[in-house]
């Protein structure tokens, strides 16, 4: 195999180019036989094989910078930089991650994993570079579905006044995560049919120069003056230019050497120059290419048939939000759903295709979804924001400044909330509950099982106020199913009440305090089990209630332990001298690597055993402290 002979960075450059189609099929057929078994971004690696390549050829690494744009597209990069063996792992705990890395290898410049941020990087390295007097090239890679987001055009409008060589490459595949929307995207349809335009161009340059001499520069040059009125009829790719970027293409994503051509060119240039590189999503393994969502993020496959190996069968909490959010719409004519690019993963495409109308997928701009809901809830609508934990916290202001500042009732439906796995650090919705806890107006929920889902759901449109209800990627819980009580305000809800111990559990964590429960009961202990279900306002009535009757308060949540319900909870017994004594179970002040939930859990602490003995070991020092004070006392006596 040609492949063979990669070993590190660089040795790309000693493949022949006759050889590299055949490169090409190899790394193809290495990265399905991967992701089969191991899961991982499928498609768009697929549609940056060449692409890749070309750039490896055409830069000299580490010490030229490659900036991938979101990083799930970085495969074939970390594969020529001579991390092959690392494909077994990939994603898994204490294995390579999924997304470039830093601490992995000297070529990955950039930790990333959120979109359209490619270009406000790329501007500081070059800034760096110049301020340095050093030289090397910078090249950021974006896709066109991260250019709908706004920091992209924040970026755009920066690098248009550059006086040094800066390449974006604008990597165009018609697709984020799922189709695109909008008018970048009509915008860039334009550019890919104008491709006649650019050949009719050249081909026109070249025939009057060869033959018509003299004579014929001065009809080109004439031409030429009119070049600008000309493209601005024809080609819709003159934003570009208007803005003092230097456009290039568009170019065939799987031609390497019309690639590595346009790089060549591009690296001449003394301002910032874009390539638009057309590309199909999932090229060369047809499951992928039919279905370019789905193989977006895969999880382990059949590579004969493309389906699933593992699928449980039963109803994950995106299901039945999306069950619920239809029944909502078909009751209430002013519900409206939103989302920023994900009508797959957040379970809205079937809402989508039933209430069109009151629909909208406004890309990757989530402080965008979170305003355009505002001015929706402003003009009497009852919008609700479907978005991924870990994404929502890129429209923190609009949501304080737009939403709660005006009181408004724009739901949030908050998904892949809590600990999600093998995305790792960028993807772990661990942030939710602090950042929304600190906004006036904000009421949270977090339901224990599917059935409360749906209850929390509609009693949120009771509420003339934003609410947040998040909720895990897991499959939906079904235990407890006859615990139902009707939701007010604010309040918890007792599952089961003895003595000594009472667990307060948050939403997803309620599975999990069931365990520690019967582990304790194991132990001699009882122990009171509460779903918190309202992390703002909490429930100050129950929590003085059980300091009646209870030494020891313990709070369950899958979020961070700074800024979340527990300290909270820990606040509020200190204000009001409660006496008992709390343990806030919450996960440390520190970023979450990538790996199985459940070994996560377990290195941080969460899973059942860990909390059990964290209890019990607080409840024998307790019991010393108090013997101690009894010996101290009798010796006074």
């Amino acid at each position: 195999m040609i492949l063979d002979r990669i070993h590190k960075e660089n040795d790309i450059k000693k493949i022949s180019k006759s050889e590299l189609p055949r490169l090409a099929g190899e790394i193809r057929e290495f990265l399905i036989e991967k992701v089969s078994e191991t899961g991982g971004h499928l498609g768009s690696n697929l549609g940056v094989v060449e692409l890749t390549i070309a750039l490896h050829r055409q830069l000299t690494l580490p010490k030229d910078k490659i900036v991938f744009d979101v990083g799930h597209q970085a495969y074939i990069h970390k594969l020529l930089t001579g991390r092959r063996e690392g494909f077994d792992t990939l994603r898994q705990f204490g294995g390579m991650s999924g997304f470039p890395k830093r601490a992995e290898s000297d070529c990955d410049v950039f930790d990333t994993g959120h979109s359209s941020t490619s270009i406000s990087v790329g501007l500081g390295l070059v800034k760096a570079r110049d301020l340095k007097k050093e030289n090397y090239t910078v090249v950021s890679v974006i896709g066109d579905g991260a250019l709908t987001g706004g920091l992209a055009y924040e970026g755009l409008n920066n690098a248009a006044k550059l006086k040094t060589n800066y390449i974006i490459i604008l990597n165009d595949n018609d697709m984020s995560i799922s189709e695109n929307v909008g008018g970048m995207s009509k915008y860039l349809q334009g550019i890919r049919t104008a491709v006649g335009y650019q050949n009719f161009k050249i081909g026109m340059e070249e025939f009057l120069l060869k033959n018509m001499s003299k004579r014929g520069e001065k009809v080109l040059d004439g031409l030429k003056r009119f070049k600008s009125s000309l493209k601005q009829l024809v080609v819709p790719g003159m934003l570009f230019e208007d803005m003092g970027i230097t456009y290039l293409g568009p170019v065939d994503g799987h031609d390497i050497a019309a690639i590595e051509k346009a790089i060549r060119e591009a690296k001449n240039i003394k301002h910032t120059v874009m390539i638009h590189v057309c590309t199909k999503k999932g090229k060369g393994y047809a499951p992928a290419e039919r279905h370019p969502a789905r193989f977006h993020g895969t999880g382990p496959f059949d590579i004969e048939t493309g389906l699933p190996k593992t699928h449980s069968g039963m109803a994950s909490y995106t299901d039945i939000f999306s069950t619920v959010m239809i029944k909502l719409a078909a009751r209430n004519e002013k519900v409206c759903a939103i989302t920023a690019a994900m009508p797959d993963g957040t379970g809205l495409k079937r809402y989508r295709n039933i209430y069109p109308e009151r629909f909208a997928d406004v890309g990757i701009a989530e402080g965008h979804a979170a305003t355009f809901a505002a001015g929706l809830a402003a003009g009497g609508m009852r919008p609700v924001v479907a978005i991924y934990s870990s994404f929502l916290q890129r429209a923190y202001d609009e949501i304080l400044h737009d939403v709660c500042i005006g009181n408004l009732p724009v739901i949030f439906a908050i998904d892949r909330a809590g600990i999600v796995g093998a995305d790792g650090e960028t993807h772990q919705g661990v942030f939710d509950l602090s950042f929304l806890s600190s906004m006036p107006n904000m009421t949270i929920m977090a339901p224990k099982n599917k059935w409360e889902l749906s209850d929390m759901m509609k009693f949120a449109l009771t509420l003339e106020s934003p609410v947040a209800v998040r909720y895990p990627r897991s499959t939906a819980y079904c235990g407890l199913e006859e615990y139902r009580e009707e939701i007010g305000h604010g309040r918890s809800e007792m599952i089961y009440e003895e003595s000594g111990i009472a667990i307060f559990a948050v939403g997803a964590m309620v599975e999990t305090a069931e365990q520690v429960r019967l582990l304790l009961k194991d132990r001699g202990y009882e122990c009171t089990l509460i779903n918190a279900r309202f992390v703002k306002p909490i429930d100050e009535d129950m929590l003085i209630r059980m300091d009646e009757s209870h030494q020891l308060i313990v709070t369950m949540e899958d979020n961070v332990l700074s800024g979340g319900y527990g300290e909270h909870v820990t606040e509020f017994a200190a204000v009001n001298n409660l006496r008992a004594e709390i343990i806030n179970i919450a996960i440390p002040d520190e970023f979450v690597p990538h790996g199985s939930i459940e070994i996560l859990r377990e290195k941080l602490g969460m899973d059942p055993g860990s909390i059990t003995g964290r209890i019990i070991n607080k409840l024998q020092s307790m019991k010393a402290v108090t013997d101690t004070e009894n010996t101290a006392d009798g010796e006074d006596v």
